[in-house]
């Protein structure tokens, strides 16, 4: 069995066209975790209209507590095997679960994952439609060891084509914090969940889980659709409390992966971009966010001091071509219609 779950606040516009995307995956030995976060629109009916249909649907509904919050709810109640997640407003290819399970299951890995694809809200019904038709049988089915040096160093869009026009399949090994179009087994969560009332609650988790994994496989089919939606709160939260939870996922991650003796490129990015945001708050002047950020900017400066001049450098290095190729994201992207 594979257990899906899936955080819902809100989501009455979209949350249909997602859970249809769930219970019409061609392998259907799932169960569904509707995890309803105190919803105040008609989202907490539609999960039981779907509950009272379909026996493998699974409700619960709670107080708002966030999306870590709904996740933790989801993971204590899985049944499965296998888990998986899904953001309530995305929408998964046909054969997602199929595909992901028999990349895990032929390989020996411990996370498969595929790639994805952004759409925007006036793309909903051509996305849905295109999703239920399934996508072709992946031409490779790609395996790398050392996930977190994965997860650390390959970041970069430009120098993932760059590696496969070069004939490196660099592609195959990039992945990042977030936990949908993916497929893991079930023991990899046992002590794991995500920290409560932080917006980077993926952030935060992703190095030790990492860390768990011997091996990864990867599908080269996109078989998860990505809503740009400029109401999430990935594309329109500014407070300081937002981008100071981000500095400490960066810590948190950065720290991992020197103690596991790898170079923390993402996270030096993450850390030094969500510091420097910090002060573009619009909250950033009140004297305890003035103290938090003075004390970020003296902890960050001593994480860098842990790395030598050719890993600073290096870093740097990558930031910037990463923060150019955000500029061109940004632009393309989270201004999908």
């Amino acid at each position: 069995m594979v257990s899906i779950v899936v955080p819902v606040y809100n989501a009455e516009r979209y949350l249909r066209y997602c859970i249809d995307s769930m219970l019409n995956q061609t392998y259907t030995n799932l169960e569904v975790i509707l995890v309803d976060d105190g919803a105040r629109d008609s989202s907490p009916a539609i999960c039981d209209e779907y509950a009272a249909h379909d026996e493998r649907v699974t409700v619960i509904h709670q107080t708002n507590g966030g999306i870590a919050k709904a996740q933790n709810a989801g993971l204590d109640v899985a049944h499965g095997e296998y888990i998986a997640f899904a953001d309530n407003d995305d929408i998964l290819d046909a054969r997602n679960i199929e595909y992901l399970l028999h990349a895990l299951l032929s390989t020996g890995a411990d996370m498969s994952k595929a790639r994805w694809q952004q759409f925007g809200v006036s793309q909903l019904e051509d996305t849905a439609r295109q999703a239920a038709k399934g996508a072709q049988a992946p031409n490779r089915i790609s395996v790398f060891k050392d996930p977190l040096r994965a997860y650390q160093t390959v970041f970069s869009k430009a120098l993932r084509l760059v590696g496969d026009h070069t004939g490196h399949n660099t592609e195959a090994r990039y992945f990042n914090e977030a936990n949908w179009c993916r497929l893991y087994k079930r023991e990899l969560w046992d002590g794991i969940r995500f920290p409560e009332g932080m917006y980077a609650q993926d952030v935060m988790v992703a190095g030790e889980l990492y860390s768990r994994m011997n091996k990864v496989a990867d599908v080269d089919r996109v078989l998860y659709y990505w809503l740009q939606s400029a109401g999430s709160v990935t594309h329109k939260e500014r407070s300081f409390g937002f981008y100071h939870d981000n500095v400490v996922a960066g810590i948190t991650n950065f720290e991992h992966a020197l103690d596991q003796g790898v170079l923390p490129a993402r996270s030096y990015y993450t850390l030094v971009g969500s510091v420097d945001e910090e002060r573009t708050a619009p909250d950033a002047g009140t004297p305890e966010n003035k103290q938090q950020y003075d004390a970020d900017r003296q902890r960050m400066a001593d994480l860098l001091g842990r790395l030598t001049t050719g890993q600073r450098m290096r870093c740097a290095a990558l930031q910037r071509i990463r923060l150019f190729e955000k500029g061109v994201y940004d632009r393309k992207v989270k201004n999908m219609k």
